[in-house]
């Protein structure tokens, strides 16, 4: 691609609004299209794309760019930009299309990519085909979106007949559809036989010369929290998630060492019935992770090391969060229920957890009708009636424990439990974190307003 001068920045979300803006009745028509879209997604066809939008926090209407695009810019946020006009002369389904493709080509060219192959206008080619090959399946559709009667985008199966074509000249065999477009490296792979693969081919979200900013440490994080969450929702049976993200798995496994070891450390294998045979893969870990760096994040300064993402610093090493700036330390209470068959493990990998988050104050209560401080490595006793009421009263500064009252504002609050006592509603339930071990009541998650809330496995070693 070359540079092309933008009419505005693309950043500057002010400037993107003003900038010759489309009538009134185009933007809200456009609005409605996109939200009616994002909620077919999230309760049907694409976790992915409603994951990657619900993290895209602005999402703007802008006549600055031709059709749609993300933005991920230096200062850590991510926008959605799409132009209305496109989004109403596409309509609904061609809005779905779009936005999918958009979730895709972000994963796909920026976490799974190798850095050597992204100005490689041939592993472009193959990319947007990949991706409509696999909108047109999982979206069910028989054509690309049309605008003005004109298809918008590569057409997977134009480019395999071009390529049937050029191979004939020459002489050499061509593979069939299916085998053409298997995976990411077949599709770059038999592009590369052809004398003259059809490169300038436009792609349905980006202009032939429009570069768009796109800082790598947002693009991984926000990413790394997409598939995160996706994974999750796969594991805790959404069908829909699953079979999105084992087409995904197949498509990009093996292409590369760096993704073999990215799918390795997510677990993702456990997805076809298979793991490491060298890591255990516990998925509430993973999901606590994240959750933390969220609650204990000061907007966007709490952030993984070098740039490796939550995914790939949290999840498939030990646990590691950095801060970055002038950040005031944090305030995180574990409180761990010794009523009942409460795991000594799960205690043990929050303190290696803790104890490897930079800038965070934790404290520590073992609960059961009362409160009582410890500290990790103490015995804890119990066995008495549990309360969950004793451990808000204590956080929120109502009573006092052995050591008087608690005098700090928490900034999080995990309960390790098997969740059998009365529910609570907490000053601040955003800050609450429930740990349900192993056929507990994961009551917070359906409670009113819910909280976060995952089953953790009470079973096998502490991860190391």
């Amino acid at each position: 691609m070359t540079e092309h001068p933008h009419v505005v920045d693309l950043t500057d979300r002010r400037a993107l609004l003003g900038w010759r803006p489309a009538a009134p009745e185009v933007v809200a028509e456009a609005e409605r299209l996109k939200e009616a879209a994002l909620l077919d997604f999230g309760l049907t066809e694409s976790a992915v794309a409603s994951w990657l939008y619900a993290k895209c926090r602005h999402q703007l209407p802008t006549t600055a760019i031709p059709t749609a695009a993300v933005v991920a810019s230096g200062d850590g946020s991510c926008l959605l930009l799409y132009n209305p006009d496109f989004f109403v002369g596409i309509g609904l389904e061609g809005v779905k299309f779009a936005l999918f493709h958009e979730a895709r080509h972000l994963i796909q060219r920026h976490l799974h990519v190798e850095p050597e192959l992204r100005d490689d206008p041939v592993h472009r080619l193959a990319t947007e085909v990949s991706i409509n090959h696999v909108a047109l399946i999982r979206l069910g559709r028989s054509e690309l979106p049309t605008l003005d009667g004109a298809p918008v985008g590569v057409d997977p199966r134009e480019v395999h007949r071009r390529y049937q074509d050029d191979l004939a000249g020459q002489g050499l065999p061509a593979v069939t559809y299916q085998e053409f477009t298997a995976t990411d490296q077949s599709v770059y792979t038999e592009l590369g036989r052809m004398r003259r693969p059809p490169v300038s081919a436009a792609c349905v979200h980006l202009h032939p010369e429009l570069e768009l900013p796109l800082d790598q440490e947002t693009v991984d994080r926000i990413t790394s929290s997409v598939l995160l969450n996706s994974l999750l929702a796969a594991r805790r049976g959404h069908r829909g998630a699953e079979q999105e993200l084992r087409d995904l798995v197949g498509r990009t496994e093996g292409s590369s060492d760096r993704i073999s070891r990215l799918w390795g450390r997510l677990g993702a294998g456990l997805l076809r019935g298979s793991t490491s045979a060298t890591r255990q893969v516990d998925w509430w870990q993973r999901w606590l992770v994240d959750v933390l760096a969220s609650r204990l994040g000061d907007g966007e300064r709490l952030v993984y090391p070098k740039k490796r993402g939550a995914l790939l610093a949290a999840l498939g090493q030990p646990p590691m969060l950095s801060r970055r700036g002038p950040v005031r330390q944090r305030v995180l209470v574990v409180a761990y229920d010794t009523s009942g068959s409460m795991p000594a493990r799960v205690v043990d990998w929050l303190a290696v957890l803790v104890g490897r988050i930079d800038g965070v104050v934790a404290h520590w209560l073992s609960f059961d009708g009362t409160v009582m401080p410890f500290r990790p490595g103490e015995r804890v006793h119990g066995g008495g009636g549990t309360s969950f009421q004793v451990v808000a009263d204590y956080v929120e500064g109502r009573t006092a424990g052995p050591g008087g009252p608690f005098a700090e504002n928490p900034d999080a609050v995990v309960v390790v439990t098997d969740g059998f006592a009365p529910p609570i509603t907490p000053a601040e339930p955003e800050k609450w974190i429930w740990l349900i071990t192993d056929d507990g009541d994961d009551w917070p998650e359906h409670h009113r307003p819910p909280m976060a809330c995952h089953r953790v496995t009470t079973t096998g070693a502490v991860p190391r």
